[in-house]
């Protein structure tokens, strides 16, 4: 049933060509804002924390469960947390099974995602290259392409000539730093514009009724014994059925106001980084094998890319220089022609590295409440499958089929999901 608060979203305006042309027309005086600036009201059936996953959470709950009294909290504005602090590559290249359903399905949401939010998301399917530099590296590759296409995922070895048309400015010769020795390439995967997700999301949930609510960070938790009955906020009390929690890097401080002090979590800061503008010089997504780094090049010009994290806890949304120091020294060995290439401009995201390097989407821990964290390297390749699969937790409190691995519990029962084989070392992944 359609809140009477809130218009039938099939009433509301569809951007088409038709209506930028209207708009054209008349000096663009018709366009409606995206999306509402409305005030809190005093309760809700669902409130979730959080405005990336939070939101695609908040659409779903709405588009496929016919629940519309939500309201999105967000401390700051939309895209000021991590949905908007990350490199934007999409993919779905895992080795293990539970992995590559997973992320399998988010791919395929990603394919038709701007028709489904009526908003054009950017997304690109330019494909993702790992890059080997070992033939037991390109042996590992082999191993993970088989169990891919096993599961129906596209993926193809390449070798160093292959690669080379490519990114014609990768060194493939005997003599470089960290010769190539070929590839595994996914030409499904990609990149987003990942304003633009956000923007989607937001206009798509508030037309079916959403509340968006920006600057208002929660300060604690309304709670009737252990159970939790609604937040409180810097706007004042808001009192719910279900809170959801989706903060990305600040999940361990958000529960901590909740009353949980242990979660097999660790926050750090992972940094991205963007160059000037130049030439087309790379038409895919590519990674390296002999460190951490992974870029990709902007339709502005701009050369996007990220390494590893800075390898301390914090919540910082900046960076240290050793890690900048590494990634462009990484950078230049492949490409030598980047040296003289100017940084514009540098920022740090919080991540919440679990313990086993895969997402937590579960209930609890405490009743009422419901928790989507962890997401290490991959939470916005995830942001349409974990928005569906948490709505799908939050309205029938139990998992979907394609969470149903990653819930809590499976550190009580020892089922780790630890795709790098590294064990429990989350500032490793």
């Amino acid at each position: 049933m359609i809140d009477k608060l809130h218009p039938n979203p099939e009433s509301l305006m569809r951007y088409s060509a038709f209506n930028l042309l209207k708009n054209a027309l008349n000096g663009n005086k018709d366009w409606k804002p995206a999306w509402r600036k409305p005030e809190p009201k005093p309760s809700y059936d669902v409130v979730i924390i959080g405005g990336g996953h939070g939101l695609a959470t908040a659409y779903y709950l709405a588009k496929e469960h016919g629940i519309r009294n939500i309201a999105v909290v967000e401390k700051g504005w939309l895209g000021s947390g991590n949905i908007g602090r990350n490199t934007t590559a999409i993919r779905s290249n895992y080795l293990l099974t539970e992995n590559q359903h997973f992320y399998e399905a988010s791919m395929k949401m990603w394919e038709t995602l701007s028709h489904d939010l009526n908003y054009n998301v950017m997304f690109s399917q330019r494909g993702v290259v790992n890059l080997a530099h070992t033939l037991p590296q390109l042996d590992v590759y082999a191993r993970r392409g088989n169990q891919m296409r096993l599961n129906g995922i596209d993926c193809e070895l390449m070798n160093p000539q292959q690669i080379k048309k490519l990114i014609p400015g990768l060194d493939i010769s005997d003599s470089a730093r960290f010769p190539i020795l070929g590839g595994l390439m996914q030409r499904s995967a990609g990149t987003a514009r990942h304003d633009a997700v956000v923007w989607g999301y937001a206009r798509a949930a508030d037309q079916r009724g959403v509340d968006i609510i920006e600057n208002c960070e929660v300060t604690s938790f309304l709670k009737d014994g252990d159970t939790v009955t609604g937040v409180m906020t810097t706007r004042g009390p808001i009192k719910a059925k279900k809170v959801a929690c989706a903060v990305a890097g600040h999940t361990s401080e958000l529960m901590r106001r909740a009353g949980i002090d242990r979660l097999p979590l660790e926050s750090h800061v992972l940094q991205a980084f963007v160059s000037e503008a130049l030439k087309p010089v790379v038409d895919t997504v590519a990674t390296f094998g002999g460190g951490h780094l992974y870029f990709s090049q902007s339709d502005k010009g701009g050369l996007v890319f990220g390494g590893d994290i800075d390898g301390y806890n914090s919540y910082a949304q900046r960076g240290n220089l050793p890690v900048v120091e590494d990634v462009m020294s990484e950078f230049v060995a492949l490409i030598p022609a980047l040296a003289r290439v100017k940084l514009l401009r540098s920022w740090g995201g919080i991540m919440d590295m679990s313990m086993d390097g895969s997402p937590i989407i579960t209930t609890g821990p405490l009743p009422g409440m419901y928790l989507n964290t962890g997401w290490c390297y991959g939470g916005f390749k995830a942001t349409p499958i974990s928005g569906k699969c948490f709505a799908w937790t939050i309205a029938k409190d139990e998992p979907h089929p394609l969470s149903a691995p990653f819930t809590l519990d499976r550190f009580y029962r020892g089922y780790v999901i630890d795709d790098k084989g590294q064990g429990p070392t989350p500032r490793l992944h």
